[in-house]
């Protein structure tokens, strides 16, 4: 069982989006797990103090390395992965999902300006981002880890081939999909799907792909023309 652990200083974000649809299915079939680690239960004053002024000045405030370690000290285990959640940190793509799922994952939500530095020295944290944008805190971007590496725990989709033909997977996009009804607004399904014939469905919708990667993500089509 795959387990994630969120060390978080607002942990009523969670239960709800992760209480429903194929998350909770497959917490109940016991497939994966999470558990909410409050920062706050692990400071040492009365206010429940987790921040701090940086030294040398600057316009926000800096979580405490000694209120965080002391968290993690208490809760994780060997042979887990750690990961801060942080816009210096390496993308989290789909490849680096497929390699978290190997281990059990602390993932620490930051808030304010970030975290003492000495604590991503001092307990082998890995600072990952999930895009070149800036959110309020950690939370919501925990979530999105969370989301992409549970569809790919076994059991947990319906129809475990759909996931080699989604987005992203051989760094292509995915083909456009149509359903009923056949015409719609005068707009019709592509003849090649109503054919039945599978190989020149399939190449169909490799060419499409292709296509569409290359004029929308030149990125990934350097990467998929790479590997090919």
């Amino acid at each position: 069982m795959w387990k994630a652990r969120v060390f978080t200083l607002y942990p009523e974000l969670f239960p709800g989006p992760l209480g429903i649809g194929l998350y909770k299915k497959a917490i109940e079939k016991k497939l994966w797990s999470l558990d909410i680690v409050n920062i706050r239960d692990y400071s040492t004053d009365k206010h429940k103090t987790v921040d701090d002024t940086p030294f040398g000045g600057g316009s926000g405030m800096l979580m405490r390395a000694d209120i965080i370690a002391n968290s993690l000290d208490k809760n994780i285990s060997n042979n887990e992965r750690t990961i801060y959640l942080s816009p210096k940190g390496k993308i989290f793509d789909q490849v680096y999902a497929k390699k978290i799922l190997d281990k059990n994952i602390n993932i620490i939500c930051g808030r304010f300006e970030g975290v003492d530095e000495r604590l991503l020295e001092t307990r082998d944290i890995e600072e990952v981002s999930v895009g070149d944008f800036i959110l309020s805190g950690g939370e919501t971007a925990a979530l999105i880890v969370i989301d992409t590496i549970v569809r790919l725990i076994p059991g947990v989709l319906g129809n475990s081939s759909s996931l080699t033909d989604e987005t992203f997977e051989r760094h292509l996009l995915e083909y456009p999909q149509y359903t009923k009804p056949q015409i719609w607004e005068k707009k019709v399904v592509p003849g090649v799907l109503l054919s039945g014939d599978h190989a020149k469905i399939n190449d169909w919708r490799l060419d499409q792909s292709e296509d569409i990667t290359r004029r929308r993500r030149p990125d990934l089509w350097k990467k998929y023309k790479n590997k090919k």
